[in-house]
């Protein structure tokens, strides 16, 4: 496919939603695929609804979920700028050009005239009252006015907007490379404000005529925008632009757990997991985001990319590189996928268990020195991850699951040392500790092996005696390899961590 050039374009009104990150996932791996070019363009147009830092918050986002733009606000290429602010002085030729050839028009009606106008409607038995075909020549507008009267209007400085004049009896019809053709009536669109009387343009007319000048081949975006497509075609064509038009692919939406409606800040606050994929605060409010609650973006994105898509395959655990080589907008579904954040936990563990260790251990040092004043070396964090990484979800995990190593448990497991701990269980243990001392460094074959040796040397049952040995050491009476973590400690720091649990247990 040649000249492929897709765009992701937020607007900065708060926290990205990981509904967004999709759509940026599917456009960048879509862009990756074909050799095109990946764009992210900041729609912000509606300055009512700015939010100071969404624009950076975006930014960070992407960066950390490894979806980088090859034209962006930070990089940019021939076709900025890439903030729509900035192109405001390239819109208004573009109304102006409609109006002059009849295919939009000046409305001058008043907040309360539009008030007036749905009122009226309502009480006719219209359940959604709009501004169309049907009630535009009973409004104030520059169909209904002379042009003297228009233009001394717009000479006094009245406020008006710029609306489309959509033809009524003409049906609209494009086609989606998800949903295949699509067809809507011309009478049930309204006339959309393409110009607002800030001097702004609406999505509908910045977004067309964006994506034109920046010679966009592909629309990927959310199914939410689907009712909105008919409107765009309209403008493609009336601004001569039809047969540059992109191909629209438009995305299912992203489900509650549940699959009853679509998922929402407030249905993943109720649910109890992130919506945003970093932290976002807005007037002191925390939200907390998937890095933060120790997810890994990796993970995050290998779940992302399977929300709508599948690769036909058993194959479930891919890199960034590996889903851009397999991905097809062929592949996407119609129906709406359920968010499921257990399968979000299960890809974590997945990757973790394969993830650089050396990046886990540099989690593992700095979360003992900040959560507990703990002071670990490299060699034994690598350690540690060797150790637990087939036990946890999150990165973090691994800190609070070391403890044991840096002192002398807390408390014990009552359940197992009423069934477990006896006096066979002391001599065992202490037997097994003495041994130790005296051997020093062990591995974790030979700490088995000098076990089961042992305890049959003294006719003591190893196996039911295993237990207690752990709890001797962890405190515990289940957990990682045991025999690792006595190679880890060392003989001599278990036996004494042994002769503690001996005196303790026996209190």
């Amino acid at each position: 496919m040649d000249n492929v050039r897709v765009r992701f374009a937020p607007s900065p009104t708060g926290g990205l939603h990981i509904g967004g990150v999709r759509t940026a996932l599917f456009n960048y791996l879509f862009a990756k695929r074909n050799n095109g070019t990946f764009i992210l363009r900041i729609e912000d147009t509606d300055q009512t609804r700015f939010v100071e830092g969404a624009e950076k918050y975006i930014l960070d986002a992407l960066e950390w979920c490894g979806i980088s733009p090859n034209e962006s606000v930070l990089q940019e290429g021939e076709y900025g700028p890439y903030r729509q602010s900035e192109r405001k002085n390239l819109y208004k030729q573009y109304a102006d050009k409609l109006i002059a050839e009849g295919n939009a028009y000046y409305a001058f009606d008043t907040p309360e005239e539009l008030e007036a106008m749905r009122e009226r409607l309502k009480e006719g038995g219209l359940t959604n009252p709009q501004y169309d075909a049907s009630v535009r020549m009973t409004m104030k507008n520059s169909l209904t006015l002379t042009d003297q009267e228009v233009q001394s209007k717009l000479d006094v400085g009245e406020p008006y907007v710029i609306r489309v004049k959509i033809p009524a009896k003409d049906d609209v019809r494009f086609h989606d490379l998800i949903r295949g053709w699509v067809m809507v009536h011309g009478a049930t669109l309204d006339d959309k404000v393409l110009m607002k009387s800030d001097g702004m343009p609406t999505y509908h007319l910045a977004n067309v005529v964006d994506d034109h000048l920046m010679k966009i081949s592909h629309v990927i975006r959310g199914e939410e925008w689907l009712p909105s497509t008919p409107l765009h075609v309209l403008l493609y064509k009336f601004l001569g632009w039809e047969d540059q038009m992109p191909q629209f692919a438009h995305l299912p939406l992203i489900l509650k757990p549940d699959g009853n409606g679509k998922l929402s800040k407030r249905a993943a606050d109720k649910a109890g997991f992130p919506i945003f994929p970093l932290n976002w605060e807005l007037n002191g409010e925390l939200t907390k985001g998937f890095r933060e609650e120790g997810f890994l973006p990796e993970a995050l994105i290998n779940f992302l990319a399977f929300l709508g898509w599948n690769p036909g395959t058993e194959q479930e655990i891919f890199s960034l590189e590996e889903l851009a080589s397999q991905f097809s907008l062929e592949r996407v579904n119609k129906a709406g996928t359920k968010f499921d954040i257990e399968k979000v936990r299960w890809f974590n563990q997945q990757y973790i268990k394969t993830y650089n260790p050396e990046k886990l251990a540099e989690i593992v040092i700095s979360d003992l020195k900040v959560k507990y004043n703990i002071k670990c070396d490299q060699e034994l964090a690598l350690q540690i991850v060797d150790l637990l990484k087939e036990r946890v979800t999150y990165p973090f995990e691994f800190a609070d699951n070391c403890l044991f190593l840096f002192g002398h448990p807390k408390e014990y497991d009552e359940k197992v040392a009423r069934k477990k701990w006896g006096e066979e269980a002391v001599r065992a243990v202490t037997l097994y500790g003495e041994k130790l001392s005296e051997v020093g460094d062990i591995s974790p074959e030979a700490a088995k092996d000098l076990f089961f040796k042992l305890m049959e040397e003294n006719g003591i049952g190893a196996g039911k005696n295993m237990q207690a040995l752990r709890l001797s050491i962890t405190g515990e009476g289940s957990g990682p390899d045991l025999m690792s973590i006595i190679s880890i400690m060392g003989g001599k720091a278990v036996n004494e961590r042994i002769q503690y649990s001996v005196e303790v247990l026996g209190n």
